[in-house]
């Protein structure tokens, strides 16, 4: 049925939306059966911001990651079912105790500036994001060294086993860079992490700060037929409306930062499609963090009352328009044995959330208001939304809220490092392990040690802490469910932290654009797939 057949009047929007984004998720993923593949093109991204940095070393926003991929490898990549694939490793053998891995490297692979590639470069990498790495810093703590008897193999030792080791391996989330491109221990002193160099199939050309980002096609890439695009444009446009009109008038191939209310209107223009699902990779989440050094947040009662006054399906239905889902737990149902869908149960009760505040001793001023907090939000549209809903929803049981707006850069040194907030609206990416995306909300070293995305909270609980120290080595998956199990079941009640949606990714294409996604983490795919039906 061609894709302008599915849009018939009198269906409601949900019905539209349904139906569009089956057939495109379809397409965005389909072979060449049905076109003759085509080479060339400048394919162009609209984003909703600019990143701090362009690899995902020092800093795993999204932003970041979904350009870096483009640029820079990691050693393996995994198809929608979640089954590992080779990149620069062609091979990897694990030792029986799950203490060894053993990487072959792929032969002659040059990095852009025409260095050879080689295990001395997966060594550092790796070791670098063990040190700094935001996630890093958990994905591989086990790590106790890295052998590299020939340019060709790196061999990975662990102190401890690490069940999600090899899912940690992606471009996105464990960048491989060259190493002579890091020539001192501060990682961040770089010219590398604003103009990288990598092994992929593009190649960075420019970034005009406050405007775009500039690849172009790598001609020595390993893949001796890929890209087919001839290069990529990612243009930073932070207005949801201006990038409706990008798409609409043809500026843009690409966006994933279009109003929600603009997806019937887009879905019925013959010349785009939209794709609506879960990032098995990532499992995106918005979550709302209490600063608990303030006063009041403090108390687990006035926690729980907010939790109360705050109707999460009226944030799915009428600020995602649809587009995101129930969330029950911080560890995503994706993972059945770990996921308990029971706990973090708070049904919109403003009643019972009034309640719960005078029970705290939390009374009502003459002007009504109980206590005043500042409210931060991750740049986004959607988040921005939320924001305003929350000012509205916690007017209503006496908290005053000041929302705080700012940039990317502004955000993380705000929440993260200054930690001038009170409650935190944050898109989290909850991955493909709870030690790894869990863990972080949660970890009382993030106090010590402030890192983006890492305990925004405070939170610091030694039975925590010890349950994930646990999970994080425990080979037998039955111990590994019931800790994460216990975990579940503390911070319901404690709630440093309540999920309020799980989130799509949402992406609206012309539908000359083929093939975008070849990989789990979509976005953050490499687009050495892609091409331009012309």
């Amino acid at each position: 049925m061609p894709f302008s057949d599915r849009f018939m009047p009198r269906v409601s929007r949900r019905e539209v939306l349904t139906a569009s984004v089956a057939l495109a998720a379809s397409q965005l993923f389909a072979g060449r059966a049905f076109a003759e593949t085509r080479r060339g093109g400048i394919l162009t991204i609209a984003t909703q911001g600019e990143p701090r940095t362009l690899v995902p070393l020092l800093d795993t926003n999204t932003l970041t990651r979904n350009i870096s991929t483009k640029v820079t490898e990691g050693l393996l990549t995994f198809d929608a079912q979640f089954n590992p694939k080779p990149l620069l490793a062609t091979e990897w053998q694990v030792s029986p105790d799950g203490l060894q891995y053993a990487f072959k490297l792929r032969p002659n692979v040059r990095w852009h500036d025409g260095a050879s590639f080689t295990s001395e470069d997966v060594k550092f990498s790796l070791l670098a994001l063990k040190k700094a790495g935001p996630r890093g810093r958990i994905s591989f703590a086990n790590i106790a060294e890295i052998e590299t008897p020939d340019p060709l193999t790196a061999i990975v030792k662990l102190a401890k086993p690490t069940p999600y080791f090899l899912k940690a391996l992606t471009a996105a989330e464990s960048p491989i860079v060259p190493k002579h491109a890091y020539p001192s221990d501060d990682l961040a002193a770089s010219p590398n992490n604003n103009t990288p160099i990598g092994t992929g199939p593009f190649i960075f050309e420019e970034w005009k700060r406050g405007a775009y980002v500039r690849l172009k096609r790598n001609p020595s890439y390993w893949r001796t037929e890929r890209p087919y695009l001839d290069g990529i444009v990612i243009k930073f446009i932070g207005d949801p409306a201006a990038a409706s009109t990008a798409l609409e008038t043809g500026e843009a191939d690409i966006s994933t930062n279009v109003s929600y209310s603009d997806l019937e209107r887009l879905g019925a223009i013959k010349t785009l499609q939209i794709s609506s699902q879960r990032d098995g990779y990532l499992n995106n989440a918005s979550v709302l963090e209490f600063n608990l050094e303030h006063p009041e947040l403090a108390k687990k009662p006035v926690r729980h009352a907010i939790a109360h006054a705050i109707d999460r399906n009226f944030i799915r239905e009428s600020i995602y328009y649809g587009q995101a889902d129930q969330i029950r737990s911080p560890i995503p149902e994706i993972f059945p044995a770990y996921h308990d869908s029971s706990l973090f149960d708070f049904p919109t009760d403003v009643a019972k959330a009034n309640r719960l505040l005078d029970e705290a001793g939390v009374t009502r001023g003459r002007d009504g208001t109980r206590f005043s907090v500042r409210l931060t939000f991750i740049p986004g549209p959607a988040f921005k939304t939320t924001a305003d809903y929350l000012r509205s929803a916690l007017g209503q049981v006496g908290i005053r809220v000041t929302v705080l707006e700012g940039d990317l850069a502004t955000f993380i040194k705000r929440v993260y490092y200054e930690h001038q907030f009170d409650i935190n609206i944050n898109g989290l990416g909850l991955l493909f392990d709870p030690t790894v995306g869990v863990q972080r909300i949660y970890w009382s070293d993030g106090i010590t040690n402030p890192l983006p995305y890492v305990n925004a909270a405070h939170y610091n609980n030694p039975a925590v802490d010890d349950l994930f120290r646990q999970a994080s080595t425990e080979a037998d998956e039955g111990k590994r469910a019931q800790q994460f199990r216990a975990f579940q079941k503390i911070a319901s009640e404690d709630l440093p932290a309540l999920p309020l949606v799980a989130l799509r990714t949402v992406i609206v294409s012309n539908t000359r654009v083929t093939d975008i996604y070849n990989s789990v983490d979509l976005t953050a795919g490499d687009l050495s797939d892609a091409w331009l039906d012309r």
